[in-house]
């Protein structure tokens, strides 16, 4: 995340920059920022860069930045002598990203912005921004297991879609019908499931960008969750089995219809397939919006897999499919301006309870 030049202009302090600059001072940034004037001497020095450096913000103020940040590469050269930021080509405007090492030898993102009094001229200041590694460390685990995730997922139906297919292609005229039929529906089957991915794949994307867009009308609650029951029964679960319960009026809630009926499909398919007994919907009015919990009779989830159960690819010993589902029912959720928990059933199940807001129209 960059402080532009806007930001740290003239003989503007930095602080009062970063007030301008969408009116947030660089205490609100995500990153660590330290500046350094004309003469190299350290003008500001964020929260963030003391917590990532370990040196408090009483100890760089007014020191020379390469005191402050003594900064190497891997092949052991000092980055400051080797980059020259006041020094070397005029036309230079910033140093992207790299990873590099601190004096006591921990991995730091970098980044820098040289700001000139005019273009070609001398520098006067020098932005630079810091990131944890061990953060991108983490997020490019999560890229790899998605990827060795989702390649997983998508093999096993991919293989048996081209298996029929090139049978049926290849020996249509000795199948009877019946065996073209179960080929036909395991086909369409399948291609549900790599639909199904898909999809997942893409909410998780939205989520994890900010782009979920929500369409906003009056929703029925009840009647979504007895929607999704009547899915579950066409689909062969028997009727007993599941009990709505619907307890006091509701207000009128402004919520996105299809992704309410979402997280009630995830929520009570994860109780079918891995809870017991009667699946049971409770929906009740709540601070001005509802409330909605899902139950089961199983053996519930083990108080130290609750931390988990809402990260990406959670699974437990006996969970199938990609383990993003609850990650997505809970970025729709909180899109709502909503939250939800886990916990035990008062039967002794699991129990996910959700809270939405009612919401307003001029919002749909």
């Amino acid at each position: 995340m960059w402080l532009g030049e806007a930001v740290v202009r003239g003989d503007q302090s930095a602080e009062e920059a970063g007030r301008h600059a969408h009116g947030l001072s660089p205490e609100d940034l995500p990153d660590g920022v330290l500046v350094a004037d004309r003469n190299g001497r350290v003008v500001t020095f964020t929260r963030m860069a003391s917590r990532l450096t370990r040196v408090p913000a009483s100890a760089a103020l007014g020191r020379d930045f390469r005191d402050v940040l003594p900064l190497h590469d891997a092949e052991g050269r000092d980055w400051w002598k080797y980059s020259d930021p006041y020094g070397g080509l005029r036309i230079r405007t910033r140093q992207p990203e790299r990873t590099l090492l601190l004096a006591d030898g921990r991995e730091i993102l970098m980044a820098a912005r040289y700001v000139r009094e005019e273009r070609g001229g001398d520098v006067v200041r020098l932005v630079v921004t810091l990131r944890d590694a061990a953060h991108r460390a983490r997020s490019e685990r999560n890229r790899a297991d998605l990827v060795s995730t989702v390649a997983h997922e998508l093999r096993s139906p991919l293989t048996s879609v081209k298996g029929f297919t090139a049978t049926l292609l290849a020996k249509w005229e000795r199948f009877t019908e019946n065996q073209k039929l179960m080929m036909l529906e395991t086909v369409n089957a399948d291609a549900d499931r790599v639909t199904r991915l898909i999809a997942e794949l893409l909410d998780v994307s939205r989520i994890e960008s900010g782009r979920l867009e929500l369409h906003r009308q009056v929703v029925d609650l009840p009647e979504r969750a007895r929607k999704v029951v009547a899915g579950r029964v066409a689909a062969g679960d028997p009727v007993e089995r599941f009990r709505l319960e619907v307890h006091g009026p509701l207000p009128e809630l402004w919520l996105d219809a299809d992704k309410v009926e979402q997280i009630m499909a995830n929520l009570v398919e994860n109780a079918v397939r891995h809870g017991a007994g009667t699946v049971t919907i409770v929906i009740e009015p709540h601070e001005g919006g509802a409330a909605v919990s899902v139950r089961d009779e199983g053996e519930g989830i083990a108080p130290d897999a609750v931390p988990r159960v809402f990260r990406q690819f959670w699974r437990n010993k006996r969970r199938g499919g990609t383990g993003l589902g609850l990650f997505i029912v809970k970025g729709l959720i909180e899109a709502h301006g909503g939250a939800i928990t886990v916990g035990r059933a008062p039967s002794g199940g699991a129990e996910f309870r959700f809270t939405v807001p009612a919401g307003t129209p001029e919002f749909a």
